[in-house]
């Protein structure tokens, strides 16, 4: 938008907190694009050090400190799982290693007036990966990871789920940490969905907002499992969406060799990798632990053939149920 313009909207906002924060947010992003990286910081901390004024009931909320603004609606996960832990595609592999390479060099890339890619979006069924990811990618780049709790963010009183985003995306942008919004489906919704009402469409409309200006010390990402529920808009807000698919063969077959390397077998689960294809990580990891317990609750000290075709037996009828209530 011309500098003018934003000049223009930035007087008439004045007295209107929410709105003048969120022009001047657009002004320095403006400079920041130019490179004009000490206008632009000098024009930051005037930003945060202005006290805010009164609000409506229906306005968003000040901006309110990191731990009281957001403590309500995350939750810091000590990792506990490392990049052995996962089995991706080749092509997800290349675009982490990328994403980290990317992050490292942070300083070169923006030096060169380049964006750095911190903004993305997980896509692919339950089970498949997703969140187990953000935790690895958290530790790999030495972050804290927080997922915000969605129950606690999506208010029932008309406003607050607006203000909860707010106070949630001024944490992203002040703090190094990996913010994980899984289900993002629900609050990205597609705003056209005639069963939505207008306070989610509200919401919407602010989450466009807020992704959009947004640049944060760490990452934001979001996950989800109905990409085709969510907004248009949403998609091209993310600097990089990653696909998660069910495993492939010769993933399966690692996914096999990686659950049971320290377990004694009295065969070759490899034998079975045909029976197995269609699973998610999810299901694979159910079936190998239910073998295993099974051997251990007999107390012997191999998992025989017939404990895994029982596990991998529980696994279908468990599927069939599901497919049931789904249908």
């Amino acid at each position: 938008m011309a500098r003018g313009e934003l000049m223009k909207k930035l007087l008439a906002s004045y007295g209107k907190d929410e709105e003048f924060r969120a022009v001047a947010e657009q002004i320095i992003g403006e400079e920041e694009k130019k490179n004009n990286r000490v206008l632009a910081r000098s024009l930051r901390r005037s930003l945060d050090a202005a006290p805010s004024r009164p609000t409506k009931p229906k306005a968003l909320a000040p901006l309110i400190p990191f731990p009281e603004a957001a403590a309500d609606f995350i939750e810091l996960v000590e990792p506990t799982h490392n990049k052995q832990d996962i089995i991706l595609s080749s092509e997800n592999i290349r675009i982490f290693l990328d994403l980290l390479r990317e992050f490292r060099r942070a300083d070169d890339v923006r030096r060169r007036g380049l964006p750095v890619r911190s903004k993305l979006l997980f896509c692919g069924p339950p089970g498949c990966g997703k969140t187990l990811c953000a935790e690895i990618f958290a530790a790999e780049l030495g972050m804290p990871l927080y997922i915000v709790k969605l129950d606690r963010l999506i208010s029932s009183y008309l406003g607050e789920t607006a203000t909860n985003v707010r106070k949630l995306f001024e944490f992203a942008r002040k703090q190094p940490t990996v913010l994980f919004f899984d289900e993002f489906d629900a609050l990205a919704r597609a705003r056209e969905d005639g069963g939505e009402h207008n306070e989610l469409r509200r919401v919407v409309n602010s989450l466009l907002i807020f992704i959009d200006r947004i640049e944060p010390k760490g990452f934001l990402v979001a996950a989800t499992n109905l990409d085709q529920s969510l907004d248009p808009a949403i998609w091209r807000r993310f600097d990089e969406v990653i696909w998660f698919d069910p495993p492939e063969t010769r993933m399966i077959a690692r996914f096999l060799a990686m659950k049971f390397k320290n377990v004694a077998l009295a065969f070759d689960p490899q034998a079975h990798i045909g029976e197995l294809s269609g699973y998610s990580y999810a299901e694979l990891d159910r079936i190998c632990v239910q073998a295993i317990k099974a051997s251990v609750i007999d107390k012997r000290k191999q998992v025989r053939e017939q404990d895994f075709l029982h596990a991998i037996a529980d696994e279908r009828r468990r599927r069939r149920r599901a497919d049931r209530m789904t249908a």
